[in-house]
């Protein structure tokens, strides 16, 4: 049942058609044998069925193209969502980790009544128990060993930061939300970067600015899917509007919505969803727990491979964290794949009905047809299992 859930609709197509004409070819080879009352045409037409071309070839072909996609190091899930990404006309990104490096840096320390070394412990100590890449670099900054004795109950809010006892104080660290949702008005850093609110027993502390690294290559991939007729690119993400709108111009994205919740950013995908075309598709990238309910509602979940275990689990698909061109090679591999099973799909028909209608005809034997018939299926088959005609890695602009 998994497996039948895993095919392509074409794939399935396919196999119903297979089914379906059996029947049609009894039925064929009795009314040829009515209307000529020669038994050897009739006889020319049983020899001739579409069912195991059909049924051959098209699995093949999506088995092989599921080999090639490992070779690249993409692990894809079945055949349908190969379907979805070569049909996808939009693909959602998340930033953190996906577009960018997801390799933190605090680039500066603005304190409001505390000192800069303090706002800084106190924040790092808090996130002490998390493993979120805005967490480590907290602690990176802090440099020295935290004594997580001094922390008592840690509380993580998703999407918004973290809720932590500190030498018995409780403190809070996060995003503006989260400020907002204490009752505190927090100072706008007019900078670009993930800023993180410092607040500590109902006082606003100040903020710590964060940077991350837009990954080297992905204004050029991101290109490449516009090239290959994706027509909307989206950016979904938690950080700030300024933080969003500088990535989203910075790579050519169509549009951008920023301060998403995990919930929000499902909202946001059901939306376009019913806002692709009809034959379109929609494809999620990300890599971080809080993607995993976004990848489960896409036509075509993609994580990243060395992102949360969970989202890996989710996913339909995997790719490889050091490019973003693994994502335009799997688009370019899924387009392939389709093209060659549409071409398998016309040749199966084509030549198994010209067969029949020879057969029909008196041209053929019943021995020949059948010859030509099990050549065909072997011949199709062998092309199936070939590698797909895509370009080579060295071969990318």
């Amino acid at each position: 049942q998994r497996s039948e859930r895993m095919k392509s609709a074409t794939e399935a197509k396919a196999s119903n058609l297979a089914d379906t004409l059996v029947p049609f070819t009894f039925a064929g080879s009795l009314l040829s044998f009515a209307l000529t009352r020669n038994v050897t045409r009739a006889l020319s037409v049983l020899m001739v069925d579409f069912s195991c071309a059909l049924k051959l070839a098209m699995p093949l072909a999506v088995l092989s193209a599921m080999r090639e996609a490992g070779r690249e190091h993409i692990t894809v899930k079945g055949g349908k969502f190969l379907e979805a990404v070569a049909k996808a006309d939009t693909i959602v990104f998340d930033k953190t980790g996906t577009l960018t490096k997801g390799v933190f840096q605090v680039t500066a320390i603005h304190p409001e009544g505390v000192s800069q070394q303090e706002l800084l412990e106190l924040a790092a100590l808090a996130e002490s128990y998390s493993d979120h890449p805005i967490s480590r670099s907290l602690k990176e900054a802090w440099g020295k060993a935290l004594d997580t004795a001094r922390v008592g109950q840690v509380e993580e809010l998703s999407g918004r930061g973290v809720r932590a006892q500190v030498d018995g104080k409780e403190v809070w660290a996060g995003n503006g939300k989260l400020m907002e949702e204490i009752g505190l008005a927090c100072r706008p850093s007019g900078q670009v970067g993930t800023v993180v609110h410092v607040a500590a027993e109902g006082r606003y502390l100040g903020y710590i600015l964060i940077a991350d690294e837009v990954k080297p290559d992905a204004k050029e991939a991101i290109a490449a899917l516009k090239a290959q007729g994706v027509k909307k690119t989206v950016l979904l993400t938690g950080d700030a509007k300024d933080v969003g709108e500088a990535v989203a111009q910075e790579l050519g994205l169509d549009e951008v919505y920023t301060q998403l919740l995990p919930g929000d950013k499902v909202e946001r995908v059901e939306a376009l969803l019913q806002e692709t075309s009809s034959k379109g598709k929609l494809a999620f990238v990300g890599d971080g727990i809080n993607d995993s309910p976004a990848l489960s509602e896409a036509d075509a979940g993609i994580a990243i491979s060395d992102g949360a275990a969970i989202a890996r689990e989710i996913a339909d698909i995997t790719i490889a964290a050091d490019s973003l061109w693994e994502l335009v090679r799997l688009r370019e591999l899924s387009m392939a794949l389709l093209h060659r099973i549409q071409n398998n799909y016309r040749f199966v028909i084509g030549f198994n009905g010209a067969l029949i209608g020879l057969g029909v005809a008196g041209v053929l034997p019943p021995a020949t047809s059948a010859m030509r018939h099990t050549l065909s299926t072997l011949a199709v088959s062998l092309h199936s299992m070939s590698a797909l005609p895509i370009s080579k890695p060295d071969q990318r602009s």
